[in-house]
């Protein structure tokens, strides 16, 4: 018998490569924080002996969702401007708050609270771009949360950084302080191409060739963002990203509605990757993105949520299903993203554009055990015909019960291991009561 660090039993495993399979009454033997074996249940007991054994008899293993764009810190922010276009969204109300408000002690608030949204939803790693980043990054790797933390830049002075100079220094301090972290990966966050004028978009590519860093920017996301750069630059956003050469497999491109076709085949061709945020756009109202048309040309598209202020939740599970909505309604096609389709978008999909594909997005052994358990054993979610297509049209967030993260259990049975849910809340509420009061 060889003994591991924990097996886990489960009635379905859906290990997303291949896509579309789902391997019944089988487990996972983990070691390390690895995947060691994955085999049916009654081979694995026969072969491995370990002192922590889970047996999940009504569940579905699947890999944890990847959450390809957030701005966790702004969880502080969930529902204080809602029902508002983009623009007016960021200038009126956003910034002003962000003006007044963000410091260490917000950013740190907002950033646990957001953690304990997104391991209670399954989500196991974020990519993330906002203020102080140094705290994000040390909360989560306190937590035990695998994170991709962008290294921020925007043209303007903000409480964390006055000028372009501070906002690389700072970033690539932060970078050589955690690039050893094992649950810490980086990548330049420029904001946008309305934000981030040329100069400094060349410098950020010579470091992200230099460093192989990826480079993670919101982009066509409304016509409004499409109509400014045609005017100031005389470009739309992608042709000026594509004449500087940002468009590489290093770019991760958030929203990318109002698409061309020839502006999609260019992307296709470049091997860039897209973030689809479905609930953000329509909840803003910015658009759609041509999600079949763009997986149809080869091109990786991954899943987010966006930041809380805008979506209003980090809940991948409820993702999935507006993004297969989306898709078909657009297209006219219920055939359009199916669920097993939909399902690799929030995991090995967003795994490709963190450059994780060969450690995480998947259950496959010799990959980090980042799993997520889903209770099918519901009335919402029975009777179970396919567990993959009941997971993305069927359940609901609430039915995750257990998160591990490179065999670190941050989930069991609903609870936080590694969070303090009753001070996240507090603090959440005094943040609440002092923006309130102004």
């Amino acid at each position: 018998m060889i003994s591991v660090d924990q097996i886990i039993h489960a009635k379905w495993l859906i290990p997303v490569i291949p896509e579309n399979k789902v391997l019944e009454n089988h487990a996972i033997a983990m070691m390390d924080g690895k995947i060691v074996d994955i085999q049916p249940s009654a081979d694995i007991t026969m072969q491995y002996q370990s002192s922590d054994v889970v047996r999940l008899d009504q569940h579905a293993l699947i890999p944890g969702l990847i959450n390809a764009h957030t701005h966790s810190p702004m969880n502080m922010m969930r529902g204080i401007a809602d029902d508002l276009p983009l623009m007016d969204w960021l200038n009126n109300h956003i910034w002003p708050v962000e003006q007044k408000w963000v410091n260490e002690n917000f950013t740190k608030a907002g950033s646990l609270l957001a953690f304990a949204e997104m391991i209670r939803g399954g989500t196991t790693c974020f990519n993330d771009m906002y203020f102080y980043p140094e705290i994000t990054a040390h909360a989560a790797a306190q937590t035990g949360i695998r994170a991709c933390i962008g290294m921020i830049f925007i043209d303007f002075p903000s409480n964390w950084a006055k000028d372009s100079d501070e906002y690389f220094e700072k970033g690539l301090q932060l970078h050589d302080q955690l690039s050893h972290h094992p649950l810490i990966q980086f990548s330049f966050a420029p904001h946008a191409p309305y934000t981030v004028s040329n100069e400094p978009f060349q410098k950020i590519l010579t470091l992200s060739n230099q460093m192989e860093l990826p480079i993670h920017i919101h982009i066509h996301e409304t016509q409004d963002e499409i109509k400014q750069s045609q005017d100031q630059y005389k470009q739309r956003p992608i042709e000026r990203l594509d004449a500087m050469n940002l468009l590489s497999p290093s770019l991760i491109a958030v929203h990318m509605t109002h698409t061309s076709q020839h502006e999609m085949e260019t992307f296709a061709r470049k091997g860039a990757h897209v973030v689809h945020c479905p609930e953000s756009n329509q909840k803003l109202a910015s658009g759609y993105c041509q999600v079949a048309e763009l997986l149809d040309l080869g091109v990786n598209v991954a899943l987010g949520t966006d930041g809380a202020a805008s979506n209003n939740d980090l809940d991948m599970i409820g993702e999935m299903r507006s993004a297969a909505y989306m898709a078909k309604n657009v297209k006219n096609d219920p055939s359009v993203l199916p669920a097993s389709q939909v399902l690799s978008m929030a995991t090995i999909n967003g795994a490709k554009a963190l450059g994780l594909e060969s450690e995480i997005g998947s259950l496959e052994i010799g990959k980090y055990a980042d799993i997520t358990a889903i209770d099918l054993s519901h009335i919402e979610t029975q009777p179970v015909y396919n567990p993959i297509s009941q997971i993305v049209y069927a359940a609901t967030r609430n039915q995750v019960t257990d998160v591990w993260v490179a065999g670190k259990q941050l989930l069991s049975q609903r609870h936080l291991l590694t969070l303090n849910e009753k001070e996240i809340i507090e603090e959440s509420q005094n943040w609440r009561d002092k923006i309130l009061q102004g």
